[in-house]
């Protein structure tokens, strides 16, 4: 989305071109397939350890560092590929998401006229506001090296309950008819 949002404001007349359906088709396999090798990779390293002792883990899902605790082996390696599945590659995606927004922020700086700039802007909020409320919480949740289960839970009940239950409320809230039956259930 923030490439769409940016070929959409910094290159408007070229869009159709840029934005054809073969190029979309690329960027959702692109998606597709990176998600599903990444789930695949951390999956079968998982199935592979050994484990010993308590199956019990105080998480709010079973994620890949609980159950790398309950692993008898050397980790080392898991570990490792988990930084890289979920630590690289994320801050790749937020990178690139940045970088396209800091480049539709320089252009609407540059628009002459201020609704243009006010359209821009409107466009990009809900993606913007979505992206914050994911990559935020989930910064936080995998970055601490040992998280406190009193912060964790909730981190986790937000990253994976409140965020994909927000979407269709931020997305939504643009509708004009949408904001208009609000407007008139508060009788304004």
């Amino acid at each position: 989305m923030a490439y769409d949002r940016y070929v959409a404001i910094c290159h408007p007349l070229r869009y159709l071109l840029i934005m054809n359906w073969r190029v979309c088709s690329l960027l959702a396999a692109g998606c597709w397939i990176t998600s599903s090798f990444h789930a695949t990779i951390l999956t079968s390293l998982t199935f592979t350890l050994p484990y010993c002792g308590s199956n019990v883990l105080d998480y709010f899902f079973c994620d890949i560092f609980p159950v790398i605790k309950l692993a008898c082996a050397d980790t080392s390696i898991i570990k490792m590929v988990s930084f890289t599945n979920i630590g690289v590659v994320p801050m790749t995606c937020f990178t690139l998401i940045l970088a396209s927004y800091v480049r539709i922020a320089a252009s609407v700086v540059r628009m002459r006229s201020m609704e243009h700039g006010r359209k821009a802007i409107s466009t990009c909020a809900s993606h913007m506001i979505v992206v914050c409320f994911f990559f935020g919480p989930c910064a936080l949740l995998y970055t601490q090296p040992s998280l406190s289960n009193l912060l964790a839970t909730p981190m986790q009940i937000f990253c994976e309950v409140v965020t994909p239950m927000l979407n269709p409320l931020v997305y939504t809230l643009r509708n004009k008819e949408v904001k208009a039956a609000f407007r008139k259930m508060r009788g304004g």
